[in-house]
C-alpha cells in the first residue's frame, strides 16, 4: 500500500537531510578582498555534515548484506559520525557501540547516550596501532560482538562517496558553480574527497584547498611528503595522526595550517559578530579560508564547509573558565608562544640545500655550533631535517659518505608548529620528537630543540 503523507511533510528524520544553507560571511572576514560564504551543516537533523555520512554507511551496508536486523553498528568517532549513526540506527532498529578519545566535550558523549548508543572513552595521546587507542579498541569489539558492522568511516569508500552524492551535488545546484574555492577541515577526508571529486569533475579550476590542525600530520605530509611526528591538540574532529584511505590527498591544491587557538578565537567570533552558531573545527575551516585568501593576487569566492553546532561545545569553546585553564584566554599570552621564544634567544636560522653533501652539512654544524640542520628544497621549502647521528651513521656505514647528498638523508623526526603555538605544548612535542621547525606559510622561522625550551623556562623563573 502506498504511504500517504501530510503534505509539507517526509517520512522519517533521514529525509529530512540535506537542505542546509549557504551564507556570506561580513565582519570576520573584512579585511579580505575574497568573498567568503559558508555552508551550514549543522542545520542537518542531528547536528551536522555527517548525518549525509551516517546515512550513506548504512545503506552501504544494507545493500551489501553487512548489516541486517537486530545488528549492531560500532564505530571509532569524534562524536558528529557516531550522531549520524546513532539516528538512522534508531529509525531503523539498529544498537550502535561508539567509540571515543577522551579529548571530546562532555555534551557529544550525552548526545550518542541519548540516542541509547554505548559510549566506550580510551585516551587521546596514544599512538593509533596501541590497544588502547580508540581506533585499536573499536575493531576489538568488533570481534567480540556477535552481529557487529563495523562503519569504519576512515577505510570504508561509502564515506566520501556520501559527499560526492549528497553535499557535492547539493552545493553545486545552490551554487551553480559560481565559486572559485571550496575549503574544508582534513579529517577522515570524506568531504574533501568526495565534494573535490565532484567539483572536478564539474569544473577542474575550482581549487581545493584543506584546513589542518597543528599537531596533525596531513600538513607537512602534503607539504614535503614525509610522515613527521604527530602530536595531541584540542580541536576537535579534523587533523589525524595516520592516514585515512578515505583521503584523497592528490585532488588537493593547498593545505593551510592552523593552531588551537585561533580555531577557537575565531569560533567565538562567528557565533558572536556572524550568528553562525557552529562548533570548534569550523572556527579552524574559517581561519584556513582567511588565511589562504591573504595569499590570493585577485579577489575569489571561497566556500567553506562549517561541519557541525556550537551546542557540543558549549562546556569547553564556550566557557571562559575552560579556555582561561588552557592558555587561550590569557591576557599576557603572546608571552607564551614560540613567537616570545624566538624573540628572546635571537639569532639567524641556519639551513642547507638538500644538494649539499654531508661534508658540507658537518662543515656548517662545526661553525655555527648546532646539532640538527633542516633541509630546503630547490623551492626554498624545508623538506627534512639531519642531526648528528644522522652524519656520524652515515660516516660509520660508507666509506664516500662525505659526498652523500643531503636529500638522501633528511628524515621527519620532527614536528612543525607556528609562531603562535603556546609554549605549553612544546613539553608534550619534545617528549616524541628530537626537534621542531617554526613555520609560516612556507616560510622556515626558526628550529627549535628542548635545550632552547630549557633556556627559555628558566630564564623566566630568575
Amino acid at each position: 500500500m502506498t504511504e500517504k503523507l501530510m503534505k509539507g511533510a517526509v517520512a522519517d528524520m533521514t529525509r529530512a537531510i540535506g537542505g542546509t544553507p549557504i551564507v556570506r560571511l561580513n565582519r570576520v572576514a573584512e579585511d579580505v578582498t575574497s568573498e567568503i560564504y559558508v555552508k551550514v551543516e549543522y542545520m542537518n537533523p542531528a547536528g551536522s555534515m555527517k548525518d549525509r555520512v551516517g546515512l550513506n554507511l548504512i545503506r552501504d551496508a544494507e545493500e551489501r548484506g553487512m548489516l541486517g536486523p537486530g545488528g549492531t553498528i560500532v564505530e571509532a568517532t569524534s562524536g558528529n559520525t557516531g550522531a549520524g549513526l546513532a539516528m538512522v540506527a534508531a529509525i531503523r532498529g539498529y544498537k550502535c557501540i561508539f567509540v571515543m578519545p577522551d579529548k571530546m566535550s562532555a555534551e557529544k558523549v550525552d548526545a550518542l547516550r541519548a540516542y541509547g548508543a554505548k559510549v566506550v572513552i580510551c585516551p587521546t595521546a596514544v599512538e593509533p596501532s596501541d590497544p588502547r587507542s580508540y581506533y585499536s579498541t573499536a575493531r576489538r569489539i568488533v570481534e567480540e560482538t556477535p552481529g557487529a558492522f563495523y562503519a569504519n568511516q576512515y577505510h570504508n569508500p561509502a564515506n566520501p562517496e556520501s559527499h560526492f552524492l549528497s553535499t557535492g551535488p547539493e552545493i553545486w545546484e545552490q551554487t551553480q558553480g559560481d565559486f572559485d574555492v571550496f575549503v574544508a577541515g582534513m579529517g577522515t577526508g570524506g568531504t574533501l574527497s568526495g565534494c573535490g571529486r565532484y567539483f572536478k569533475e564539474k569544473n577542474p579550476d575550482v581549487q581545493l584547498v584543506g584546513v589542518d590542525p597543528i599537531g596533525s600530520l596531513y600538513y607537512e605530509y602534503v607539504k614535503t611528503g614525509r610522515l613527521t611526528k604527530a602530536f595531541s591538540y584540542y580541536v576537535e574532529g579534523i587533523g589525524e595522526d595516520f592516514l585515512p584511505s578515505t583521503m584523497n590527498l592528490d585532488i588537493l591544491d593547498d593545505v593551510v595550517q592552523v593552531d588551537d587557538k585561533e580555531c577557537f578565537m575565531m569560533n567565538r567570533e562567528l557565533v558572536r559578530r556572524e550568528g553562525i552558531f557552529c562548533g570548534g573545527s569550523c572556527g579552524a575551516a574559517v581561519v584556513g579560508a582567511i588565511k589562504y585568501a591573504r595569499t590570493l593576487k585577485e579577489p575569489k569566492k571561497i566556500l567553506v564547509l562549517l561541519p557541525d553546532s556550537a551546542q557540543k561545545y558549549l562546556s569547553k569553546i564556550f566557557n571562559d573558565d575552560w579556555m582561561r585553564s588552557n592558555g587561550f584566554l590569557d591576557e599576557d599570552a603572546v608571552e607564551g608562544t614560540v613567537a616570545h621564544l624566538l624573540k628572546a634567544r635571537g639569532g639567524e636560522v641556519i639551513t642547507a640545500p638538500s644538494s649539499s653533501t654531508v661534508r658540507d652539512a658537518i662543515g656548517v654544524m662545526k661553525s655555527h655550533s648546532i646539532s640538527q640542520l633542516p633541509i630546503l628544497d630547490e623551492r626554498g621549502r624545508h623538506c627534512g631535517m639531519v642531526a648528528e647521528l644522522d652524519l656520524l651513521n652515515v660516516l660509520m656505514e660508507n666509506e664516500g659518505g662525505l659526498d652523500t647528498k643531503l636529500s638522501e638523508l633528511a628524515d621527519g623526526n620532527y614536528a612543525t608548529v607556528t609562531p603562535g603555538t603556546r609554549i605549553a605544548l612544546l613539553k608534550n612535542i619534545f617528549s616524541d620528537t628530537k626537534a621542531v621547525l617554526v613555520t609560516e606559510g612556507d616560510e622556515l622561522r626558526g628550529v627549535l630543540t628542548k635545550i632552547d625550551l630549557i633556556d627559555y623556562l628558566a630564564s623566566e623563573k630568575t
